[in-house]
């Protein structure tokens, strides 16, 4: 597939196409948001039809039942609870779904709306993402998984579960496997800020409420949290880490294909004719349905059997000591008589007949007994197979990280500095400096001397930038870069270089260090608020960093310039 493929969106204001490269929507991590009815639905939808229309493949996760149609022009599986769909599925098809889906090439909508048991949604949602991750490790396939509502599974607030952990796992790690995400939410202020920041492209619709604004304006700016607002049905600023443009203002088409999620109204419409897939592959699915039926209906007979059994015992055991009961009547009664014959004619064969009714009780318990033990041993079984899944993923992700650690060992040694005539470092003659141009003999002012207390500028030493590396090696500090990196749309080697911009200039908003650096601002503003968090950085006031006392101490740098 060629990286230069892309897409036609919308058009901006003054009428010029706006285009989306197809690997990087495909492989990327994506935010879209907007208030209810500005068009954030309309505008994943089109993102769908131009994939589809490409000839690649796509899972949308639809809570409202809206993307059903796209089958108006394109062949997918329709698979959720409603008779409505191609076929109803539970968590145990989450297997045949990203099978389908990333082997057989067949883009899917998965409705999760007409399920009435949610635990049972989340479930299959979680699973289908589990398995699409697992094989796009071995497939490497751009592939495209899109999330409507996604604040519901990784909320800012409340705690975030076993479906949003994984889909944060996706949003971190599937790129490198292929594995793109698409969020989509009309209450940005309610989904986990992580997912937002390290997203590499962000649609944002009208939004109106104060809280959502102020989000707009921390991702982007304060001016734009007004002008978001002001959005007409369609529009929207669009944010993109792999241009030099900042933030477009786009008019997003629209949809081709039927909307199932348009509002109601009074006017009866046409439902179109939609497309369907094979026969077979929904046999397929039928199957699996089936199999899981049979094996319920067989658990269900099993148990029904089992409460017969302790039913029937339970009457046998009150026949029985019913009759002891007149057994010891009888006996009592022999015992007060003096005449024999008259015990005999009170109850003939009473010992026979408590013989057959206990043997028939010790018969049905052991029956009743080996029932149980089935259903423990299957119980057992499944206990074991989940058991061995676990201690599967625990030992790939071991690998993962042993494989990651061996990369870092045998790399290759950066080559030995050259040197002067006078054997000095022919590097130590950069300047780590605070303004000005570098000089020749080691230092550089910092300002032009005009202090008001009328001091002379402080120096910056030439060897600075060599205690700088030095203590960006030291094991705490150089972990601690390293998983900022890890966690931010930046390398390692940009997140140095931040680290040392900060130093030498003091406190800078985003923009400013992003410009320095040569990057987005989005993709900055992760790696700033990782190194943040890994204590590197300190922010003094709310849109601007600068590196830590900590730091600037272990450095011996004058706090005028830090």
């Amino acid at each position: 597939m060629s990286e230069q493929r892309e897409i036609v969106v919308g058009e901006t204001e003054d009428g010029h196409d706006v285009t989306l490269p197809v690997i990087e929507i495909l492989t990327g991590r994506g935010f879209a948001t907007g208030k209810s009815g500005s068009g954030k639905s309309n505008t994943a939808s089109v993102v769908a039809e131009e994939l589809l229309e490409a000839g690649y493949p796509l899972l949308v996760v639809d809570t409202d039942g809206e993307y059903y149609g796209l089958k108006e022009e394109y062949e997918m599986l329709h698979a959720g609870a409603d008779e409505e769909c191609d076929i109803q599925i539970g968590p145990e098809h989450a297997e045949q779904m990203a099978s389908i889906a990333l082997e057989e090439n067949v883009p899917v909508i998965l409705d999760v709306s007409g399920y009435l048991d949610e635990d049972v949604a989340d479930e299959l949602l979680r699973e289908t993402a589990r398995q699409l991750f697992v094989k796009e490790k071995k497939l490497k396939k751009p592939f495209l998984l899109v999330v409507e509502e996604v604040h519901e599974y990784i909320p800012e607030g409340g705690g975030v579960g076993e479906t949003g952990k994984m889909l944060i796992k996706i949003g971190k790690r599937g790129r490198k496997h292929g594995l793109g995400i698409l969020g989509i939410s009309q209450r940005p202020a309610d989904v986990k800020k992580d997912f937002i920041t390290q997203a590499n492209w962000l649609v944002w619709h009208r939004l109106t409420w104060d809280n959502d604004t102020k989000v707009v304006g921390r991702i982007i700016d304060s001016e734009y949290a007004e002008r978001v607002s002001e959005l007409d049905d369609g529009q929207a600023y669009v944010q993109t880490d792999w241009t030099d443009v900042g933030v477009r203002k786009v008019q997003f088409r629209r949809k081709r294909t039927f909307d199932a999620g348009a509002t109601p109204g009074l006017d009866d419409f046409e439902r179109p004719e939609l497309k369907s897939v094979s026969d077979a592959l929904v046999g397929d699915l039928q199957e699996i349905s089936e199999r899981k039926q049979k094996e319920e209906s067989r658990v269900e007979r099993l148990e029904a059997e089992l409460e017969k059994r302790d039913s029937r015992i339970e009457d046998l055991k009150d026949e029985l000591a019913s009759a002891r009961d007149v057994s010891d009547a009888a006996r009592q009664m022999a015992e007060a008589l003096s005449e024999p014959e008259t015990v005999q004619s009170q109850l003939p064969g009473s010992n026979e007949e408590l013989r057959r009714l206990h043997d028939e009780v010790v018969s049905l318990e052991d029956e009743r007994d080996e029932l149980r033990a089935k259903l423990a041993e299957r119980d057992d079984e499944i206990a074991d197979l989940e058991s061995q899944l676990a201690d599967r993923e625990e030992r790939i992700e071991t690998l993962e990280g042993e494989l990651e650690w061996l990369r870092q060992s045998f790399r290759e040694p950066e080559p030995e500095p050259e040197t002067d005539e006078s054997g000095a470092n022919a590097e130590s003659t950069e300047i780590l400096q605070a303004g000005g141009d570098e000089l020749e003999f080691g230092y550089t002012p910092v300002d032009d001397g005009s202090a008001a207390d009328g001091r002379e500028g402080e120096l910056v030493v030439a060897d600075e930038q060599q205690s700088l590396e030095e203590l960006l090696e030291t094991p705490g500090v150089r972990e601690s870069v390293e998983r900022a990196a890890a966690d931010s749309r930046c390398s390692e080697a940009t997140a140095r270089e931040v680290i040392a911009v900060l130093v030498r200039e003091g406190p800078l908003r985003t923009d400013a260090v992003a410009a320095r650096v040569d990057r987005s601002a989005v993709a900055v503003q992760s790696l700033l608020s990782e190194l943040r968090t890994e204590a590197i950085l300190d922010r003094p006031d709310e849109r601007t960093y600068a590196v830590g006392d900590d730091v600037l101490s272990a450095l011996a740098i004058d706090d005028e310039r830090a």
